[in-house]
């Protein structure tokens, strides 16, 4: 068979073309959930809706499954092996990408779109503990892999745009499921065969060892608070192009020309992550994420209140803090959990977080129409206020990061 032929996976990192692959995975997982988001007017108006907010809610399955799909996804990809879902992860939602694109009224799209979300749902907890299984620098290497997933951000915002004026929003969805595929194949020929399931090795020992009370008080905090964060990510990056078009409205109307310049802030907003990677293997999460999670707010209420040029540069700090934000909860991962059990606990953190993107994309249509963008940001400043208060709950880890043997 022609996969015999594959080499095993070494002792050391993973080889340098497949650890580029994994992180072009996580901008075709982000882009893919964000081309609906972006094309949503141009579908609406072919459906024959009124407005695109009562088109939002049908996309709720594709990230209820986003976060339901994380539980199962990081148990097979501990227990049957991380390639093997990596190849489900990119056949699938390339696969689903192009059901979408044959959809003819608003349930089958719904439909395709909750395929999409269980396929999607495989990335994060096995793609990134993948990638840092062998890393000395974890912080630096999950900043690289955050800024990869938000440029995939930044080009649904660009590419989709100008894919929906050319050839319409059907090709906004079938030419990146191509390439998906392609990058599946890829996958297929230059990842090294796992000689066994990560439950099975040897794996990477936690970073720091926490008692098995530390260690359960920090997951369920830094669960809740990234349910929380994840709530104003999703509220935002879903939201972001209908707000600009509202606060741009007679200046630019052009959708390709609000695309470019969304992706514009999605681009630069991203480069905040490999600052903070870098923070991460330097200090404490507790202090850093605190800082970086109680500056939203007023940046949150600046926005909300902005206007034209004024948003935009209030929506780039809102994003550039927003995105800062990603790499802690996988960091922390990897800075207290074996290896062997990285992608349950992960699947475990990314069911109850991502289970929050449904209740934001829910919250976006009716909320918005009912109350209006500038009221909703305001509810999401609270909602980032309640985070940086959880934040204050992790343990010190001077303290609690100490071995259990020198206590």
């Amino acid at each position: 068979m022609a996969t015999a032929s594959l080499p095993t996976v070494p002792p050391g990192a993973l080889p340098r073309a497949v650890g580029l692959l994994l992180n072009v995975a996580h901008a075709v997982d982000h882009m893919f959930l964000l081309i609906f988001a972006t094309a949503v007017a141009a579908i609406a108006a072919d459906f024959g809706y009124a407005s695109w907010q009562d088109l939002m809610p049908f996309s709720i399955g594709a990230f209820a499954l986003f976060g339901l799909g994380a539980l199962p996804s990081g148990r097979l990809g501990d227990l049957w092996g991380r390639r093997a879902m990596m190849l489900v992860f990119f056949f699938g939602i390339g696969a689903s990408a192009l059901l979408t694109a044959l959809t003819r009224d608003a349930w089958q799209l719904a439909a395709a779109l909750t395929l999409l979300g269980a396929f999607a749902s495989i990335y994060h907890p096995v793609g990134i503990p993948m990638l840092v299984r062998h890393a000395a620098n974890p912080g630096m290497v999950i900043g690289v892999n955050g800024l990869a997933g938000n440029l995939g951000i930044a080009v649904a915002a660009l590419v989709t745009g100008f894919l929906v004026k050319w050839l319409g929003w059907r090709a906004a969805f079938a030419i990146p499921g191509l390439v998906a595929i392609g990058c599946g194949i890829a996958f297929a020929i230059l990842c090294p065969r796992e000689e066994e399931p990560p439950a099975k090795g040897r794996g990477g020992k936690a970073q720091v060892p926490l008692t098995p009370g530390a260690l359960a008080r920090t997951l369920a905090v830094m669960t809740v608070a990234a349910a929380a964060s994840t709530l104003v990510f999703n509220f935002t990056t879903n939201g972001n192009s209908q707000l600009l078009a509202e606060r741009f409205r007679g200046l630019v109307e052009d959708p390709a020309a609000l695309g470019a310049l969304l992706a514009a802030v999605y681009a630069a907003a991203s480069l905040t992550q490999l600052a903070v990677g870098y923070l991460i293997d330097r200090m404490p999460f507790k202090p850093l994420q605190w800082w970086m999670s109680i500056a939203l707010v007023p940046l949150l209420l600046l926005a909300a209140h902005a206007q034209q040029w004024g948003f935009y540069l209030a929506l780039l700090l809102v994003m550039a803090f927003v995105f800062g934000a990603i790499p802690f909860t996988d960091a922390m991962i990897v800075r207290y959990v074996d290896d062997r059990m990285r992608s349950r606990i992960a699947g475990l953190r990314l069911t109850v977080a991502f289970s929050m993107s449904a209740l934001a994309v829910w919250m976006l249509g009716p909320v918005v129409k009912q109350v209006g963008f500038e009221k909703s940001l305001w509810i999401m400043a609270g909602v980032a206020a309640v985070k940086a208060a959880i934040v204050l709950l992790l343990p010190d880890e001077r303290e609690d990061a100490r071995p259990a043997r020198d206590r």
